[in-house]
């Protein structure tokens, strides 16, 4: 979505109020949560729904 949106990982960082080391957690999946108005502020930022930027998978 990032790319889809030409926005930098350090805009989106600044527009949601996280570090850009928190914002890269998330994305590389190694984050074992997200609060839902973490969640929120993102899809806010990239005019997307959550199932845009979310992804399931067994472990």
């Amino acid at each position: 979505m990032l790319v889809k949106r030409e926005m930098k990982s350090k805009e989106l960082a600044e527009k949601i109020g996280i570090t850009t080391a928190n914002l890269s957690i998330l994305k590389s999946g190694k984050a074992k949560a997200i609060r839902f108005s973490t969640l929120e502020a993102i899809c806010r930022a990239l005019d997307c729904q959550p199932s845009d930027i979310l992804e399931y998978t067994k472990e």
